[in-house]
């Protein structure tokens, strides 16, 4: 695995991690975006860190190409075995970031569900500009990290590279090294090349008074 994949996810996904159904905003993001009047089988739908595969699942499920990366051997196992109980298939490439292996302008929607916000900053800029790469003119990408005002932010050590390792409070316990956002760390990840469709924070608080914070945000390549 590349350094900038945490071995825990590994370590989880080895032992059966797995997030079954998809995640609702992925869903919502693909619905709302997909190009109109484009037949589904010809919009391709990549996802960075797809883990298990469900959010795949789903989307290939829903009759649209699907392709993703993971840098976690078990993860992209998993995720085929997902898709082959349906008798689905997706171009699934064990890869690390920054690097997507795909062609320039060849995917219309692209999605991180909380992968980008397990690498450090810098390395989370390079990926951006490799799916910018990849999309297509007027493709969509949709970005989920973790809110710098989140509860676990505060409870851990902030490495060089802007990740807080050694979580011990919160609800990001034992995932990790993880990048908190303020929205100039959005800004600054981004960079040129993108129009905001949408940005917008989420905070929940738990019965022990800890807040969850993430950012769910929509940019489109400009043509």
């Amino acid at each position: 695995m590349s350094a900038s994949v945490d071995p825990v996810w590994e370590q989880k996904y080895a032992t059966g991690h797995a997030q079954r159904y998809p995640w609702d905003c992925v869903v919502s993001f693909v619905f709302r975006n997909a190009p109109p009047g484009v037949p589904r089988d010809q919009i391709r739908v990549l996802e960075l860190g797809f883990g298990a595969g469900s959010n795949l699942w789903f989307a290939a499920r829903e009759g649209f190409s699907v392709c993703g990366i993971d840098g976690s051997p078990s993860a992209v196992a998993a995720a085929q075995s997902r898709l082959a109980e349906d008798g689905l298939c997706g171009d699934l490439h064990l890869s690390s970031f920054p690097t997507v292996p795909e062609p320039d302008d060849s995917c219309d929607l692209v999605i991180d569900r909380a992968s980008l916000t397990c690498v450090a900053f810098d390395v989370c800029r390079e990926t951006i500009r490799e799916v910018h790469r990849v999309l297509k003119p007027g493709g969509r990408f949709f970005m989920n990290v973790y809110g710098d005002d989140h509860s676990s932010a505060q409870a851990g050590e902030k490495s060089a590279d802007g990740r807080v390792e050694n979580i011990t409070g919160g609800t990001l316990t034992g995932v990790g090294g993880i990048c908190f956002y303020g929205q100039d760390d959005l800004r600054a990840v981004l960079g040129e090349g993108w129009r905001v469709v949408s940005r917008t924070h989420v905070e929940v608080c738990d019965a022990d008074n800890d807040t969850h914070s993430e950012w769910r945000v929509v940019v489109e390549k400009q043509a």
